[in-house]
């Protein structure tokens, strides 16, 4: 797709592993000044654009990749923002979501026990999703050009936003979406950066036989793997694995053998599914390391203001979470609400920690837990004979299901 230009996707052909996208370009050429300039069009990104633009703000969507496309992703999200994404104009179970009602969690020895999900939720891939969301944001007339910042500078109270292809953006806010690690968190000198991340994402996609309401998170040495259905029956197999314990194998089949088939039940469901990918999509250098959310005035959306372990199950309907809570702050402020910019980033910084912050400690609490063997196993033990403490456990790290107030607007 051409840089810096508008588009509308058109049509999608799917040829078994194949895609297909026709694009035809739009006119007229984007603005250069609009209210809020949001970098990066993943979940945040896109959901901050949506309710942006929906309440008539003028917004500009820089995303360096076309869509659709595949993304290294759980694709599980909690039933919890569902309402809200309704409320938008956006609903996963027309694009084909499958419901999802019960948990399963293993240890490496294969022990396993089960439990219904509080909330429930539902599996749709992050290829559906993300074009949902794109062609809503387009109807509610947000500008989307495909680009790559490359700066991004605060003087005057105003942002000057530059792209690869030499376009200049001025805005009186930016938000960055770009998520987990970009060249723009090592640009803005933003701390996290500067310690290595020790973990690697996989992700494909795969036929075969799994219970459709079912989401499974299996144990293995040095990570865990999530199992859950998507859209079409795919079976979307993702990991995430420490990079130390992945780097001891010639390559992901060899690692996959001899590290995730030790869990009896990871065995089965390999050795029984199809892969749809080419090769499985990798993403290195995942940190769980803390985030500011507002750096240098600039207001930061999904993982790139945090992120909670994929073990929780919940990354997505916080990444979600977030783009609802920092489009309000800033609906606040356009309409008079929060006398200044300050005002705006106090009210997001604490808005974001008491949504989040109990979650992101439970998270790594659990986190620890999953990474010593033997204290997981004497755990799971124990949950096989009281599976009711499970769903106390799970509701940790997720939040109460976000009701839209019509009249008022607000969720």
């Amino acid at each position: 797709m051409a840089k810096n230009q508008k588009y509308t996707l058109t049509r999608i052909c799917s040829l078994q592993n194949k895609s297909i996208s026709i694009f035809a370009p739009m006119q007229p050429s984007p603005s250069t000044t609009p209210e809020v300039l949001i970098i990066g069009g993943g979940l945040a990104g896109l959901v901050n654009a949506i309710h942006l633009s929906g309440a008539g703000r003028r917004v500009l969507l820089i995303e360096k990749h076309d869509y659709p496309r595949h993304k290294v992703c759980g694709e599980y999200i909690s039933n919890e923002v569902l309402p809200y994404l309704r409320h938008l104009g956006v609903d996963p179970f027309a694009a084909g979501a499958v419901a999802i009602s019960r948990l399963a969690l293993s240890t490496v020895s294969g022990k396993l026990v089960e439990a219904p999900l509080p909330l429930g939720g539902f599996g749709i891939s992050r290829y559906t999703l993300d074009h949902l969301l794109y062609q809503r944001a387009l109807a509610n007339g947000c500008t989307i050009v495909q680009d790559t910042v490359t700066d991004v500078t605060f003087a005057a109270d105003t942002f000057t936003t530059t792209t690869r292809s030499g376009q200049t953006y001025t805005s009186p806010f930016v938000i960055g979406a770009f998520g987990k690690r970009s060249n723009l968190d090592a640009r803005l000198g933003r701390k996290f950066m500067q310690r290595q991340a020790p973990y690697l994402g996989v992700k494909g996609h795969y036929t075969g036989d799994f219970p459709a309401d079912l989401v499974a998170l299996h144990n293995f040495q040095g990570g865990y793997c999530g199992v859950s259905l998507v859209e079409d029956q795919r079976i979307n197999i993702c990991y995430l694995a420490d990079f130390k314990s992945f780097k001891q194998h010639k390559n992901l089949a060899a690692f996959q053998d001899a590290v995730l088939c030790q869990n009896p039940h990871l065995r089965d469901i390999l050795a029984h599914a199809t892969p749809l990918f080419d090769e499985p999509l990798t993403i290195s250098q995942v940190s769980f390391l803390p985030k500011p959310t507002v750096e240098d005035h600039l207001l930061m959306s999904g993982d790139s203001a945090g992120m909670i372990h994929p073990l929780c199950g919940n990354g997505m309907g916080m990444a979600i979470h977030s783009a609802l809570l920092l489009s309000e702050s800033l609906l606040r402020f356009f309409a008079g609400d929060l006398p200044s910019r300050a005002a705006l980033e106090l009210e997001y910084r604490r808005k974001w920690q008491e949504t989040f912050r109990k979650r992101l400690f439970a998270g790594r609490l659990f986190n620890t837990l999953f990474a010593q063997d033997r204290v997981f196993d004497w755990a799971l033990t124990a949950l096989t004979f009281f599976p009711q403490l499970l769903p106390p456990f799970i509701k940790q790290t997720h939040g109460k299901s976000l009701l839209v107030d019509e009249q008022e607007g607000g969720v």
